[in-house]
């Protein structure tokens, strides 16, 4: 039974650390491993492997070290509009385009003249591209909100949407919605956020405050 339990918590530990490569937040990278290393340092106590349980503690104190590090490290967040062509926008749209049509696969097709167009940058790296249209109700319909892969960890749509909203409330948002949410990941970020669900399970909501 034991050598049993020893060799679930082996491929675990595997799996956990294999898993851990694959993605490209670090924070995930960081807690992946964690866990990878607490199996590991389980699975060589029971089997007796000291090289083992030495090797994924000192693992172990370094993921931790790095966690503290992300957990407590101030970063600045920065908020601009830019115009309908403006050169670094439709770079960054350009250059992501492929993984912006995961999420939204209509959004070129959508835009308008009047949207409102918002850049975040997160120590002054360009992390985020919003683009909604305002109704007269105050209701803007999200037509693109898009994060690169490497700084999906909820910060971004936190600080858009919760901690500094008053760029979109100066505008004259009142509700932020989309009408429509195909992408489950995406749609997990927005529950995460505190968006709500309508009754169809299709469009989502949040009123700002």
């Amino acid at each position: 039974m034991t050598q049993s339990i020893a060799q679930i918590l082996g491929y675990l530990a595997t799996l956990l650390l294999a898993v851990s490569l694959m993605v490209n937040n670090e924070l995930r990278f960081r807690w992946l491993n964690t866990l990878g290393c607490v199996c590991f340092i389980i699975y060589g106590a029971v089997i007796g492997a000291l090289p083992v349980m030495l090797t994924n503690m000192l693992l172990l104190l370094i993921n931790v070290w790095y966690l503290v590090k992300i957990y407590r490290t101030n970063e600045q967040f920065e908020i601009i509009t830019f115009l309908p062509g403006e050169k670094i926008a439709e770079r960054f749209l350009d250059f992501y385009e492929k993984d912006i049509h995961r999420y939204f696969p209509n959004y070129r097709s959508s835009l308008q003249e009047n949207d409102i167009r918002m850049l975040v940058l997160r120590d002054m790296v360009i992390t985020n591209v919003f683009i909604c249209s305002l109704q007269a109700d105050g209701t803007a319909y999200v037509k693109i909100n898009y994060t690169i892969a490497k700084y999906r960890d909820y910060k971004v749509g936190k600080y858009l949407f919760i901690k500094e909203n008053s760029m979109l409330r100066e505008k004259g948002v009142k509700q932020v919605c989309y009408e429509k949410v195909s992408n489950p990941s995406h749609a997990k970020f927005l529950i995460r956020i505190g968006f709500t669900r309508s009754d169809d399970e299709m469009s989502y909501f949040k009123k700002l405050s």
